[in-house]
């Protein structure tokens, strides 16, 4: 329709409303772009199913793109790539800026850590001639949908010596894996009359190890025996070690390409790597940013951000400090002059389950990235609730540079909430609102995201840090 042909009405609607659009409709050239940036976020996520793997793999990126472990006795200049690692658990990138530290730096925080199984410090058991590993599930999770899916074995165990061992078992070629067992339709009559909530209770998340017995009539747990056996030659570990271990229990499948169109991602742990990977990157590419860059990845949010590798710890102000007595700056001075993101994801629109949305205020698959402006249950209880202010400068940031972007918030009033790190930057005296992915089936084994929401998160982490 012609600009004549239009009616005032349509002229009218056309100045005073709004709405976000399709990316695959409205910039169908991001479609290749988006499909090649996520091939490394793919490899991301494959080399980290756990909070120390992505450590791990963000070490390795950033010291093959010039990046050195701070020193915080050195004098830094403009455009030098820094990093922190706490605790092998959690880790703080930063690009020095032109602008002097006292008037504030731009935070871009996420999580590294996802909802899985872990093993309780005595794990190992037999019942029946089968011998199981025991756990205690991390995070938020659907317990029912953790039954008959294939897991693999991650951790470290530091062994009485001092000797720390990595383990990894289902993710090579020819690995075995792991499950928890459930119950044949034929015999689940009184199981079926459960709450879905409790379909597969917290004590019945127990993964099937082994059954074949070690042979020996004297010995109480044969099968229990071999399975310590088989651990022992290909670890050196005993059963007393797990007392010293940290070892979960996650999804064994690979990132996939979801669709016949190959659009989305499937893949566990994309809540909340997804933004961690991005924000990464965007860390990465930036050169002599305007402002000093600090790209925080930390661990412990599904679990309330707590303990010294949390956002709800003082490491993330204390490297703040450190940044600051490095230019002889206040750190209260640089908090009140900061701009930081919590990057994580929010609940993309299920038209499966509208019920829970409340649509003209939900996100969309391929729509962008979405600001949420507060988070929470209920009446905003436990949330960081952005002001106008900080709205206006990312939504500006966003407009700028041709992100495209969208508004949402966590399901419809009084259906749940969550929450995120964004609260516990906002104890800083920082500015801080939420910003990430929209995501389908968030904390199952196996979430959905769009290559172009990704693309678009990306782009506006970019952005942030020009």
């Amino acid at each position: 329709m012609s600009e004549k042909e239009k009616t005032a009405g349509r002229l009218l609607e056309e100045q005073l409303t709004f709405c976000f659009p399709h990316i695959g409709k409205e910039a169908p050239g991001q479609i290749e772009e988006a499909a090649a940036f996520c091939e490394g976020y793919k490899a991301f996520l494959n080399e980290g199913k756990t909070e120390r793997e992505c450590v791990e793999a963000a070490v390795k990126r950033l010291e093959a793109a010039g990046y050195t472990a701070v020193d915080f006795t050195k004098q830094y200049q403009p455009g030098d790539k820094v990093y922190f690692v706490n605790r092998k658990k959690a880790i703080i990138m930063t690009t020095f800026g032109q602008k002097p530290l006292k008037e504030g730096v731009r935070i871009n925080g996420a999580h590294i850590d996802s909802p899985r199984l872990d093993l309780k410090p005595n794990p190992v058991y037999e019942k029946n001639d089968i011998a199981y590993f025991k756990t205690h599930y991390y995070g938020g999770i659907r317990k029912y949908q953790w039954g008959t899916t294939p897991l693999a074995m991650h951790g470290v165990v530091i062994k009485k010596n001092g000797e720390s061992v990595k383990i990894s078992i289902g993710e090579q070629d020819g690995d075995p894996v792991f499950c928890v067992s459930d119950l044949l339709p034929h015999l689940a009559a009184k199981q079926n009359e459960r709450k879905l909530s409790d379909g597969l209770k917290g004590e019945e998340l127990n993964v099937i190890i082994g059954s074949v017995p070690f042979v020996d009539d004297s010995v109480k747990e044969p099968v229990k025996l071999m399975a310590l056996k088989l651990l022992h030659e290909k670890y050196g570990i005993t059963e007393a070690d797990f007392y010293r271990a940290e070892i979960e229990m996650v999804p064994a499948q690979k990132a996939v390409d979801v669709g016949l169109d190959r659009s989305m991602i499937g893949a566990y742990g994309q809540d909340d790597r997804i933004c961690a990977y991005t924000a990464m990157m965007a860390e990465i590419q930036a050169k002599t940013p305007e402002y000093t860059t600090v790209t925080a990845l930390v661990d412990k949010e599904e679990i309330g951000s707590e303990g010294n590798t949390g956002m709800n710890s003082d490491f993330l102000k204390h490297y703040l400090e450190r940044l600051a007595q490095m230019q002889g700056a206040d750190v209260k001075d640089l908090c009140q002059h900061t701009l930081c993101l919590s990057s994580d994801v929010n609940a993309a629109y299920d038209p499966t389950f509208g019920d829970v949305f409340e649509a003209n205020n939900s996100c969309y698959i391929n729509k962008g990235c979405v600001l949420t402006k507060y988070t929470g249950a209920r009446g905003k209880s436990a949330s960081n609730d952005a002001s106008a202010e900080t709205m206006a400068k990312v939504i500006g940031i966003m407009e700028e540079n041709g992100v495209y972007w969208q508004a949402g918030e966590l399901g419809a009033v009084d259906q749940g909430g969550g929450g995120t790190i964004a609260k516990y930057v906002a104890h800083m005296d920082i500015d801080v609102v939420d910003l990430g992915v929209p995501i389908l089936s968030m904390h199952a084994p196996f979430e959905l995201s769009s290559k172009l929401d990704v693309y678009n998160t990306y782009k506006a982490f970019c952005a942030f840090y020009k």
